[in-house]
């Protein structure tokens, strides 16, 4: 298994979302991700999914006594997040491409999301990047923050509220 990525540009990105009361990872790998999203917002109930069942088994192994239940993983994909609609009031994606309707839809008004990418650019390159920025923006995501971080970056962007 290889090294898991570093978290720098996710650290630098939550300087930028409040502090939100449910928090989930796309793609969390083994928990690294979740884990340090646990520890930034102490008060929040993070959750983790990844499409690969082996890793989402050592993530949930790595949680040990949570008798409140506050870190929870559970295999999911980034195109069909297994979540209810206005369920979170942040969503985290490292290294991932997630679909912008499946964001809208699990995101709560008002709500943040993080792209980032331990390595170039969060939205990656070339017409798939394209695609995700113009999908994000056609759902009413507005970009709040863009910066390069460790070798990687991050965009925060906000759901508008609902009209």
């Amino acid at each position: 298994m290889s090294s898991p990525p570093p978290l720098t540009p996710l650290a630098a990105a939550v300087l930028h979302v409040g502090n939100p009361e449910r928090v989930l990872q796309i793609a969390c790998r083994d928990g690294d991700g979740a884990l340090f999203l646990a520890r930034e917002f102490p008060a929040a109930r993070v959750r983790g999914i990844d499409a690969d069942a082996d890793l989402v088994h050592a993530a949930a192994a790595r949680v040990g006594l949570d008798p409140e239940g506050r870190i929870a993983f559970k295999v999911g994909g980034p195109r069909k997040i297994p979540y209810p609609e206005d369920h979170f009031d942040l969503v985290a994606a490292l290294d991932a491409r997630p679909k912008p309707a499946e964001l809208a839809r699990v995101l709560r008004s008002g709500g943040h999301l993080i792209v980032a990418a331990t390595e170039g650019t969060p939205y990656g390159s070339g017409p798939a990047a394209w695609r995700l920025a113009r999908g994000l923006r056609q759902r009413g995501f507005e970009v709040t923050a863009e910066e390069r971080a460790g070798s990687g970056s991050f965009t925060v962007a906000r759901l508008a509220a609902a009209q």
